[in-house]
């Protein structure tokens, strides 16, 4: 039976932990360690199973947070969240594909854990203060304090999101096309001006230290890699509800690049090669919200 439950909730027990983290790998390891917990409590005494392991996740997520936020701190070069492959039709709730974009994991990861765990049980899953006080040890006036501070922090970094769809797909083709046959023009046109590159080696390989800003700046560097892409084959993914692309070296993943695009140009690159953050690239994960209210902007 206790088996059961946790496997019935683990999509949003995982989709939960992945917000509050950035990390699968960490998410993962959170929810090994509570359905530890919850192997050792009788089922016939939780009246409500599905509040019961959100609970025992967020308070795990929120441990485990707050001692990964030391070591990201010293991270070398440019830390992006890990990303995770999804099936295209996350598309389908919205919600969920922005709140796991990569643009706002990074903005998540400007909050504090407290502050990140009441924005995302609240504003993503739809959580009452109430519910989410007793999650975090807080009192619900303490709570309502916070989620009005996080939400304030957020909308003021939040960037325009658009899901994936064949529209952007198309767009990042005709990137990749021409990338490959330096077609300049082509790539001064689908880049926005204030197009922003990142990309994250974890110092393990070698990737550019820090965000590459502006199209001259990033238009030089993807010239510069024009060679590598075109020696790779390259496959179409979704990653983190965006448009990505998959960059196989003699049948294995080299590096990845999901596409962030607003109004028919690229506004944002966001390049994975770090191995240790690609170990899990190629599972699909699936995602939940819950069936919870909408975010109310």
């Amino acid at each position: 039976m206790a088996e059961d439950a946790f496997t019935e909730h683990r999509p949003l027990l995982f989709t939960i932990a992945y917000e509050m983290l950035g990390s699968a790998a960490d998410a993962e390891d959170v929810l090994q360690e509570s359905y530890l917990r919850w192997s050792a409590v009788d089922p016939a005494t939780v009246e409500h199973p599905r509040a019961y392991l959100v609970r025992v996740v967020t308070r795990q997520a929120l441990n485990h947070l707050r001692t990964v936020k030391a070591r990201r701190e010293e991270y070398v070069g440019t830390w992006l969240p890990e990303p995770i492959l999804t099936a295209p039709d996350v598309s389908d709730d919205a919600i969920l594909a922005e709140s796991v974009s990569m643009a706002m994991m990074l903005v998540l990861e400007t909050l504090n854990p407290t502050e990140r765990a009441v924005f995302v049980l609240h504003d993503v899953f739809g959580y009452p203060h109430g519910e989410i006080a007793a999650s975090i040890g807080k009192s619900e006036v303490t709570v309502r304090q916070i989620a009005h501070r996080a939400r304030r922090h957020v909308h003021a970094r939040r960037r325009r999101f658009e899901p994936d769809s064949q529209a952007a797909w198309e767009i990042v083709q005709r990137f990749l096309f021409a990338a490959t046959t330096g077609e300049v023009e082509s790539l001064m046109d689908l880049l926005a001006p204030d197009v922003v590159q990142f990309s994250d080696g974890g110092g393990k390989v070698v990737a550019a230290r820090r965000p590459l800003t502006g199209r001259a700046e990033v238009l030089r560097f993807v010239l510069g890699m024009a060679g590598a892409i075109a020696a790779t084959h390259i496959e179409r993914a979704t990653y983190n509800g965006m448009p990505a692309a998959r960059f196989l070296t003699d049948g294995e993943l080299d590096w990845l690049v999901a596409f962030e695009i607003d109004e028919g140009r690229i506004t944002a690159l966001y390049g994975m090669r770090n191995p240790d953050k690609l170990r899990t690239a190629d599972a699909v994960r699936t995602l939940d919200r819950g069936g919870h209210p909408l975010w109310k902007p």
